[in-house]
């Protein structure tokens, strides 16, 4: 069948639509890899009530903003979405699905157009998760689309130099790879010198193999300071096993970051000054509030211009890195943030309110809680252009205004975005 890609929607699929039938216009069918105003030939994969996935077959009328891709692998990866499309071109795809998500959930049209922030399209991840697999042969790499079918990989060409070397080591060294582990992950310091590796082993894995396949790991490359095992999917101090170092040393423009295995920071490193002089530049006062706080990736930088600072993070990992990062004038609180606003919050008088949520965003009860607290401003940092947008809904019925809108590629030829959102009150 022939159709037509109207626009591309977040999550990486382009939308067309069925021909028009008696009950209005075609239903939505979601198809990969396309661009808006292509026509293409289809095959159809899915048929539900209310849409549609397809396969294209044939690009018949290409996109002036199509490209070909540099990564061998895209197309069968599940890691990148947008390599066909021009780098200008995806910065503008972002920018309007942001603006679209906050015209169909919150009903807002920005007063002013989002500032696009791009930055160097390749090589910018410092860290990268890898699945092993064991049997019936060695291999590292990413799930293929949609699926759980393990793509095997010997490069990646959006993560760091270090990185790359290390995947290429790993194949060489397969040795290393016992049974039992299950996932690893490389994440390198802001200079690319220097490599923390995280294992994620089954919690049957014996002590003598996690360590034999950790001190393998240690020698692949001189770079890597340290092998954290974790038993289980996620990390667990206390299913842990060490050889080396258990953080780095991360440095920016603005500041150092002790960051532990197991503990998030943010990916990119070329923009990180840039989100960081983005949410902090400009703010002063007497007290600011950082939920979410992580490492103190931003209480760090606000400590400078505000007389006290709190720090809300609920992770024990990123909340004993938070501790070390912090100011004498940072008090850094182990909790979640709807408790912290529930329980503790009821004295307090920020100034300024920054929140950098997880991709489920804010929730009803923390949009409430932050009203509640009367801050003349709030900075929002998000990853998801619908939760975004549903919490700002909530934000503006309370009294706030969007001052300005930013977004940042912190994720080039993939479909996922971050914004920046200043409010006042």
């Amino acid at each position: 069948m022939l159709l037509t890609i109207e626009k591309l929607v977040y999550g990486g699929d382009g939308l067309a639509r069925l021909p028009a039938d008696e009950h209005g216009r075609g239903k939505a069918v979601f198809l990969p890899f396309v661009l808006e105003g292509e026509s293409v030939e289809a095959s159809m994969l899915e048929q539900r009530p209310g849409f549609a996935r397809a396969q294209v077959d044939k690009i018949v009328t290409p996109s002036p903003n199509r490209i070909l891709p540099q990564c061998s692998y895209f197309l069968r990866c599940g890691g990148c979405h947008y390599q066909h499309i021009s780098y200008r071109h995806q910065l503008e795809t972002k920018a309007a699905i942001l603006k679209e998500n906050l015209r169909r959930i919150a009903k807002l049209e920005l007063e002013a157009e989002p500032i696009v922030h791009g930055g160097p399209e390749w090589n910018y991840r410092n860290r990268t998760r890898l699945k092993v697999q064991n049997q019936p042969n060695f291999a590292i790499g990413y799930y293929r689309p949609n699926s759980h079918e393990l793509l095997p990989v010997k490069q990646c060409p959006i993560s760091s130099p270090l990185i790359n070397r290390a995947i290429s080591a790993l194949w060489e060294r397969e040795g290393w790879a016992a049974e039992g582990i299950h996932e690893i992950e490389l994440f390198a310091n802001a200079e690319d010198t220097q490599l923390l590796l995280e294992t994620y082993c089954s919690h049957d894995i014996s002590e003598e193999a996690a360590r034999q396949a950790a001190e393998n790991l240690r020698t692949i490359l001189p770079e890597v300071a340290g092998v954290v095992m974790f038993r289980g999917k996620t990390p667990d101090a206390a299913h842990t096993l060490v050889v080396g170092v258990r953080d780095l040393a991360y440095n920016t423009q603005l500041g150092s970051y002790r960051v532990s295995a197991g503990s998030f920071f943010q990916t990119n490193r070329h923009l990180l000054g840039e989100l960081l002089r983005m949410v902090t530049n400009g703010f002063s006062g007497n007290m600011a509030l950082d939920l979410y706080a992580g490492v103190g990736l931003f209480s760090s930088v606000l400590a400078r211009s505000f007389a006290q600072v709190v720090a809300v993070e609920s992770s024990p990992t990123a909340h004993a890195d938070l501790l070390y990062n912090s100011a004498r004038n940072v008090k850094a609180v182990r909790s979640t943030t709807d408790q912290f606003l529930k329980n503790r919050a009821a004295n307090l008088q920020p100034d300024l309110v920054v929140v950098d949520p997880p991709r489920n965003g804010l929730g009803e009860m923390v949009v409430r809680g932050l009203a509640g607290l009367g801050a003349r401003g709030i900075t929002y940092v998000s990853c998801d252009p619908a939760t975004v947008s549903r919490d700002l809904a909530g934000l503006l019925n309370a009294g706030y205004r969007i001052q300005q809108a930013h977004v940042l590629d912190l994720f080039p030829h993939t479909y996922h975005l971050e914004s920046v959102f200043h409010l006042l009150r």
